[in-house]
């Protein structure tokens, strides 16, 4: 499948909810799909962010449709506190961000991000900085296997990190077809059907960009950002993303696992929940769209809203 299907969409925007005269972010522009969505459902003002510079060239076509609209900034969704000051923006009224990789990036061999064709084994979204290649062919077998298994949760990790090594010793592993026939060798087919290189492929990629910490930067600036009222909308593809968003959402909520009645520290006063959660579990994709959308099968949505941005106490 090619091109660009927005994941979830409805669900969506039935927990962005948006409204006329709102200010809203998207920021993993992406293809666009959340960014028209959201500006046909309400007269309102969009910000999209990507760091893919191919993501903001292709949306000017969209911006064209919304004249005044439709705002794009090149740059990374962690930077969005930064990014949105120096053009003016100081709070939002919703905030949506997609966690999972571009179907463009995905689709087209020559960005590195697939085992499914042949291409140069890069996987950089913005790309610019250390590549795929370069940290399969520097970093240390150790080290290299740490990554497979915290970032990939893949099991077999030494096992491939010493492929990877004994490989690279002979010729430079340079292409995505070379290191799925490297971890291929040493894995047997999954017995889910998935390529046996879909975990290494994993954590390569969140290493590459650095996604984890986009994320964890990018969540503390949106709660920041929202306006009393305002709604932070996430998707994510994986169960690493999912954690953390679950763990940062019920913590603003006032969800988090409370202090032992022995701890003193329970009977200090702790602030007031500024935010409440709009989805008490993750939310799944309708069997209609993952029938159409096979991509769409592993996604999770979960939202919340903010209450006030008063200092304002409760009691513990």
């Amino acid at each position: 499948m090619s091109g660009h299907i927005p994941v979830m969409l409805r669900e969506v925007l039935a927990q962005l909810a948006p409204r006329d005269d709102a200010t809203y972010l998207d920021g993993t522009f992406g293809g666009g799909g959340y960014a028209t969505a959201i500006l046909d459902a309400a007269h309102c003002s969009l910000w999209g962010i990507d760091r893919d510079p191919d993501a903001i060239a292709r949306g000017t076509a969209i911006a064209e449709r919304f004249p005044g609209r439709l705002h794009l900034i090149h740059g990374k969704f962690g930077d969005m506190l930064a990014l949105l000051a120096d053009k003016g923006v100081g709070s939002l009224d919703g905030i949506v961000l997609d966690l999972g990789i571009s179907s463009f990036q995905i689709d087209d061999p020559a960005r590195g991000f697939s085992f499914r064709g042949d291409g140069p084994l890069d996987m950089r979204m913005g790309k610019n900085g250390t590549s795929a290649a370069d940290l399969v062919n520097t970093l240390p077998e150790g080290a290299l296997a740490d990554v497979l298994f915290e970032l990939g949760e893949e099991r077999a990790s030494r096992r491939v990190a010493r492929a990877i090594v004994t490989a690279r010793a002979e010729a430079p592993i340079e292409t995505t077809a070379r290191l799925v026939e490297i971890i291929r060798s040493v894995l047997p087919p999954d017995r889910s059907g998935n390529n046996p290189a879909t975990r290494s492929f994993q954590a390569l990629r969140i290493k590459v960009n650095d996604e984890l910490g986009e994320v964890e930067r990018a969540l503390s600036q949106a709660a920041d950002m929202l306006a009393p009222g305002g709604r932070l909308v996430v998707v994510s593809f994986h169960s690493l993303e999912d954690r953390l968003v679950k763990q940062f959402m019920t913590g603003l909520a006032g969800r988090a696992p409370g202090l032992s009645r022995h701890d003193p520290r329970g009977l200090a006063e702790r602030p007031a929940a500024r935010f409440r959660l709009l989805t008490n579990k993750a939310l799944r994709p309708r069997d209609d769209e993952t029938d159409a959308n096979p991509r769409a099968r592993s996604a999770r949505l979960r939202a919340i809203e903010c209450l006030h941005t008063s200092d304002e106490r409760v009691p513990a």
